[in-house]
């Protein structure tokens, strides 16, 4: 078989064109030995491919500290930054923008305790202390919308945006998002809310082979999930929800509210019904998606409640950050 058959075989994001331009380039190695033309294999050869370095694209640097007490660090991440290194992203995620704009800080670096998706917006939980991140990290594993409720007495954080009042029961943690949904669709009015159960599973799809949608139904490896919407606002453009998800399944916000009929509002991948498009892919952006609210009992019983200084809204965007080069 020849060199580039089997990679195009074996690696079928590339075709034996390209793959052949690869061999002239010398990227291809066997045996330790650039190839520069094609030859056929013998049992026993070693191949290796030294993929050139890739120009990462530019995205948002900048952002906001909306909470840090020395430990806990919490920033409200812009859209279009990914948080952590994965697929064409290395240095331009926020772990290595944090990693560099805290390498002197006494007190240590602070590292992601979560994920948000790269265009998602708000608040992403950081700790300095290993511990700190497994407690957190634990924690954010915990938060529903129903929540796990604690009867404690909170005590006002140093930084909150505000504390719920002493002796209610209290959620251990619980998130909450807002987004701009397609107007009109939604059978609801201001202030209601409705329940969403609708699975979540793997489908097919011919760029990536499978990606996350709605799986109405049972079988075929769906995932429970449940998420509570709130209408907030309509608009003639968009309408405006409060999201708290009870399960953490991939991109349970935008799978389930285009499970309603009505996807983000400019969302390129998930139709109504929650299927997905085939010419589109999980990290194109397009839509507004803000962790707006983060509610967090902590160790000592102090009920921290934090949101993002501009909660998106109709009237409001989200305002844009400066890329990176």
């Amino acid at each position: 078989m020849a060199v580039s058959a089997y990679y195009a075989a074996r690696h079928r994001h590339s075709d034996r064109d390209l793959w052949r331009a690869r061999l002239a380039a010398g990227e291809i190695h066997r045996n330790g030995v650039p190839l520069l033309q094609e030859i056929p294999l013998t049992a026993g050869d070693r191949l290796a491919w030294h993929r050139p370095p890739w120009l990462e694209q530019a995205v948002p640097g900048d952002w906001g500290v909306v909470f840090d007490d020395g430990d806990l660090h919490v920033i409200d991440k812009p859209a279009g930054l990914p948080v952590l290194p994965a697929g064409g992203w290395l240095e331009h995620t926020a772990l290595r923008l944090l990693e560099q704009r805290h390498a002197g800080d006494p007190a240590g670096i602070p590292r992601p305790v979560h994920r948000l998706g790269r265009f998602t917006s708000g608040l992403l939980v950081c700790a300095r202390r290993p511990a700190t991140r497994s407690w957190l990290s634990a924690r954010l594993r915990e938060s529903t919308a129903a929540g796990v409720a604690l009867t404690s007495s909170p005590a006002s954080a140093a930084g909150a945006a505000g504390t719920a009042g002493a002796g209610s029961d209290r959620f251990s943690c619980r998130k909450r998002y807002r987004a701009l949904l397609v107007p009109g669709v939604l059978p609801l009015a201001p202030g209601q809310t409705l329940a969403i159960h609708t699975p979540i599973g793997r489908r097919p799809h011919p760029q990536l082979g499978a990606i996350w949608c709605a799986a109405p139904g049972s079988g075929g490896g769906a995932l429970a999930a449940a998420s509570t919407l709130t209408l907030l606002e309509r608009g003639g453009d968009a309408d405006l929800v409060e999201v708290a998800i009870a399960s953490g399944r991939p991109h349970q916000i935008r799978i389930h509210c285009a499970a309603l009929g009505a996807p983000l509002l400019g969302d390129p991948l998930y139709r109504p019904g929650g299927g997905a498009d085939p010419a589109a892919r999980p990290g194109d952006g397009g839509y507004a998606l803000q962790a707006w609210c983060l509610e967090l009992v902590l160790p000592s019983g102090a009920a921290l409640m934090l949101t993002v200084p501009d909660p998106l809204g109709l009237a409001t965007p989200l305002p844009a950050a400066a890329p990176l080069p």
